[in-house]
């Protein structure tokens, strides 16, 4: 058996795989969530894996979700976090999961989620605005976080993402080093980040998903503001997936049984 877990983000999709075969892509979601979910269904039939067959389970979950007419299960974006976010730091963690639209902090206890925030409301805290802030500056994502670590910290204070553009704009004009805006742009993520996060009383492990959680830079940043370590995850970007996998998996075992 195959056991598929599909996460349709607003800004990127994630597809993990567990079973026969062990498999983890990306794609982009683009500007139709139907669209992208033919190409992964494509893919991961390029791979031997057919989401028609009986050996196959799938857990779609994420921003687009529904777009997957081919899922055994759709389940929600919180739900599939925590179980991945279990697989990577165990039964008693937080899971900072910052998005490309939004940003998620999820307290796992004892295996089961005991609590959540959701900031889905503005793009100043998220992914988003790193892209909207890079593509300002000229640079990509990893050429913004390589300025920002040689810079030094230019405040910005607005928590609208139009206004906070203002105001680099305005660093640009006044002829500011890069590597200090970037620093501002960088820094300024994190504290509405910790923001939320300092909202609940968080364990003493805490993990960083989504499309930054690689980054020790942003983790160092993060961890700073909010006074306690704030772990990178080397697939971090894949926990919604995994969980939805997982859950395919379990789902699937408990139906037989």
């Amino acid at each position: 058996m195959n056991y598929v877990g599909i996460d349709i983000g607003s800004t990127a999709s994630k597809v993990a795989v567990q079973g026969e075969k062990e498999l983890y892509f990306v794609l982009p979601t683009g500007w139709s969530s139907k669209e992208t979910t033919l190409t992964i269904k494509e893919k991961l039939l390029e791979d031997g894996i057919d989401v028609l067959s009986e050996d196959t389970k799938v857990v779609a979950t994420g921003y687009g979700r529904v777009a997957v007419d081919f899922a055994d299960h759709v389940i929600t974006e919180i739900t599939c976090h925590a179980r991945g976010g279990r697989e990577l730091a165990g039964d008693n963690c937080a899971i900072i999961d910052v998005g490309g639209q939004d940003t998620k902090v999820i307290l796992v206890d004892h295996g089961l989620v005991q609590d959540f925030l959701m900031n889905d409301k503005c793009s100043a805290g998220t992914g988003k605005f790193l892209e909207i802030m890079a593509n300002r500056l000229g640079v990509t994502l990893g050429e913004l976080f390589d300025m920002a670590q040689a810079g030094t910290v230019l405040p910005i204070s607005s928590l609208c993402t139009v206004f906070a553009e203002s105001e680099v704009i305005n660093y640009i004009g006044e002829g500011r080093k890069r590597e200090d805006i970037a620093a501002g742009v960088v820094d300024s993520v994190a504290a509405k980040v910790a923001q939320l996060s300092q909202r609940k009383n968080l364990p003493d492990r805490v993990i960083l998903t989504g499309g930054l959680s690689h980054s020790e830079y942003f983790t160092g940043v993060l961890s700073a503001k909010i006074g306690q370590t704030v772990e990178p995850t080397e697939n971090g970007r894949y926990a919604g997936a995994v969980g939805a996998a997982l859950l395919a998996k379990e789902k699937s075992k408990s139906t037989s049984e």
